[in-house]
Formats: structure tokens, sequence, C-alpha cells
């Protein structure tokens, strides 16, 4: 039997993720044996990072980065998400949740369209979290 491949966490702020099922949501995305770090940052170092890799001069709310085919990392300002969760109509729990599929779904290879739209509304309705 092959275990599950490494899932961590890493905080460099004071912010907090909300008790999400984070790990059964990455499964479900990418695969149980997909290796995934998830870090939060603030938003310097966001906009920092967002510069750098998008050519945003911005915070961002999220960020992911495929490092190879089974592994990759996620990076979050929750403060940025919190401030832009009121514009998309849910509360910051429900939105980091989309975040986190929105970027698992770029690490499996999607870019923003259609298809992958309606795949992040179905995780969505999967885990119970309104778009």
């Amino acid at each position: 039997m092959r275990k599950r491949a490494p899932f961590s966490v890493i905080y460099t702020t004071k912010g907090k993720l909300p008790r999400l099922p984070l790990l059964r949501i990455k499964d479900a995305v990418l695969g149980k044996h997909y290796e995934l770090s998830l870090a939060s940052v603030n938003s310097k170092t966001s906009q920092r990072l967002n510069k750098t890799h998008r050519g945003k001069d911005k915070p961002t709310n999220v960020l992911s980065f495929p490092l190879s085919k089974n592994s990759g990392e996620i990076i979050f300002d929750l403060r940025q998400a919190a401030k832009d969760a009121p514009s998309f109509g849910v509360d910051p729990r429900a939105f980091i949740a989309r975040l986190f599929i929105h970027a698992c779904l770029h690490l499996k290879g999607f870019s923003h369209g259609g298809t992958m739209e309606r795949k992040e509304r179905d995780y969505c309705a999967r885990f119970g979290f309104r778009m």
C-alpha cells in the first residue's frame, strides 16, 4: 500500500487558515500522491511574488506554483483574501476554500476559462461551499 504524499502548511504571518477540509480537497483535485505545500504570507510578500512571477505590482490573495508533475506550492495572503471575499458575495472561509480549489486546478494544469470555472463550481458544491 502506497503512502499518501506529504501535505504541509507553513505560516509566516499571524493570519490563520479557517478550518477547512484542505487535505480532502487536495486529494480530490490533485490526487493522494501529489505533494503539496501551503504557505501563508503577508501582503508585502504576496505583492513581491505577484510582481516577480506575474508582472502585477499589487498584493494577491493566492498564487500557485507547480514544482513538478506531482508536486506544487500554494501561497495565500489571508488578509487579502478576507478583504476580497465581500466583493464575491461570500464569507472569508468559503472564499478561501474557493481560492484553494482554484489554485489546485491551476496546479492540475487548468487555465482560466469555462472548463476551469465549471470544475471550480463542481468542487465547491461537492465540499459544500457557495460560489
